[in-house]
C-alpha cells in the first residue's frame, strides 16, 4: 500500500482522540471522509457492457448468510450476471471473526485465482486492527469501495429506552447494565459502541460488547433480553423495525436517515458510517484486475445494483485506484488508534 500523508494522518488522528476523548467535534471516519467521495462519469445506472470474465465467478463473503456482507455480495453477483461477465457466480460464506477467517483462507486458496473476488470493508479493517492475525489486507488487493451503510441503535421493543437520549442516561448510569450486541469484535459496531459510550460520558472500560457472526443473531440478542441495545447497518434491521420488535432510538448520521432520527440531533454527539467494497487475490495479474475492475464498474451502473441500493438505503460510495489505497491506510490507521483509545478488547 502506498505511503499516506503524514499530515492528514495526524489531523485525522487528532479528531478522533478528541472524539474519543469527550471532544466537542463529531466523529469524522469510513464513510464520512474528509472531501466527499469522487463520482464516476455515468455514475446513473445504464446498461454499460462489462467485458466477460468468465462462465462462472466466485464470491468469497467472509461472513455468515444474511448480513451485509452478504447481501452486499450477492447483490454484485447478480449485478455482474446481468451486465454479461459471467454466466453464473458461486457464493462461498466464510464467517467468523470479523472476516479474519475468511480473509486468511482467501488468501491461502485464491490468491492466484483471476476468477475468485472477496467481499471485505470497514469490519474486516477493524478486525485486522484489534486481532492483528498473521494475514491482514496487506495480503488482497482492493478493487473497488462500492457502498456505506449508516448504524441504527435498536432496543425491544418493551423497552423503557424510547430515544438516543434515554439511551445515553442509561449507559452513563450503569454502562455494565447495558451490553451492547453487534458485529464482530473490532468491527465497526463494536468501535461505534466505545463511541456511544464516550458521547454518553460513560467510560468505555465497562462496556459490555456482545459480538454476533450476522445481524439475524444481533436481532435475536436484543428481542430475548440478552442485550439491552443493537447495532447495525438499517437493512439487518429493517424487518425488525417493520414488525414492530425492535424500535429504533437514533442512527449515526450526521441528519435524520431512513424516517430515524440521528444521534447527534438528540445530544448524543456520535457520528459513524460502514462501507464495503470488493477485493481480488494478491497475485491477480494487472491486466486481469482491470478487468475485473471494468465489470465491476459496469455492475454498479447496472439497474438491478440501484434497484439493491434503494431497497437496503445504502449510499453509493464508488473509490478505486490509488484514492482507495490511500483511503484504507487511514482507516486502518484510525482504526489501531481507536482500539487503543476506546480501550476495546477482542
Amino acid at each position: 500500500m502506498t505511503r499516506i500523508d503524514r499530515r492528514k494522518t495526524l489531523t485525522l488522528v487528532a479528531g478522533i482522540a478528541a472524539t474519543a476523548w469527550g471532544g466537542a467535534s463529531p466523529l469524522a471516519w469510513a464513510q464520512t471522509p474528509a472531501a466527499p467521495a469522487p463520482q464516476r462519469p455515468g455514475a446513473a445506472p445504464s446498461a454499460a457492457k462489462a467485458p466477460r470474465l468468465a462462465g462462472t465467478l466466485r464470491i468469497v463473503i467472509p461472513a455468515n448468510p444474511g448480513g451485509g456482507w452478504d447481501q452486499t455480495g450477492r447483490a454484485l453477483g447478480a449485478a455482474l450476471v446481468a451486465v454479461g461477465a459471467a454466466e453464473q457466480v458461486e457464493y462461498e460464506n466464510i464467517g467468523g471473526k470479523g472476516g479474519t477467517i475468511g480473509l486468511a483462507k482467501y488468501a491461502e486458496k485464491y490468491s492466484n485465482d483471476p476468477n475468485t473476488l472477496l467481499m471485505g470493508g470497514m469490519v474486516m479493517v477493524g478486525a485486522v486492527a484489534l486481532q492483528k492475525p498473521a494475514v491482514d489486507m496487506t495480503q488482497v488487493q482492493p478493487l473497488a469501495r462500492l457502498t456505506s451503510d449508516y448504524l441504527v441503535a435498536a432496543v425491544a421493543a418493551s423497552s423503557p429506552i424510547k430515544t438516543g437520549k434515554d439511551l445515553a442516561d442509561a449507559m452513563r448510569a450503569d454502562l455494565k447494565a447495558m451490553p451492547v450486541a453487534g458485529g464482530s469484535a473490532g468491527g465497526v459496531d463494536h468501535m461505534y459502541a466505545g463511541v456511544l459510550a464516550r458521547a454518553a460520558k460513560a467510560s468505555p472500560e465497562a462496556l459490555v460488547y456482545k459480538p454476533f457472526a450476522g445481524g439475524a443473531e444481533v436481532v435475536e440478542a436484543v428481542v430475548s433480553g440478552n442485550a439491552a441495545v443493537g447495532l447495525s447497518g438499517y437493512s439487518e434491521f429493517a424487518d425488525a423495525i417493520a414488525a414492530g420488535k425492535l424500535r429504533a432510538v437514533g442512527v449515526s448520521s450526521r441528519r435524520a436517515a431512513f424516517g430515524i432520527p440521528a444521534l447527534r440531533d438528540q445530544g448524543v454527539d456520535a457520528v459513524m458510517a460502514n462501507w464495503r467494497g470488493v477485493f481480488t487475490g494478491k497475485g491477480v495479474l494487472p491486466a486481469r484486475t482491470a478487468e475485473m475492475l471494468a465489470a465491476i464498474d459496469a455492475a454498479a451502473r447496472h439497474e438491478s445494483w440501484a434497484r439493491t441500493l434503494k431497497q437496503n438505503r445504502w449510499e453509493p460510495s464508488w473509490l478505486t485506484g490509488k484514492d482507495l489505497t490511500e483511503f484504507m491506510e487511514l482507516d486502518l490507521t484510525t482504526a489501531r488508534v481507536m482500539v487503543y483509545l476506546l480501550k476495546l478488547k477482542a
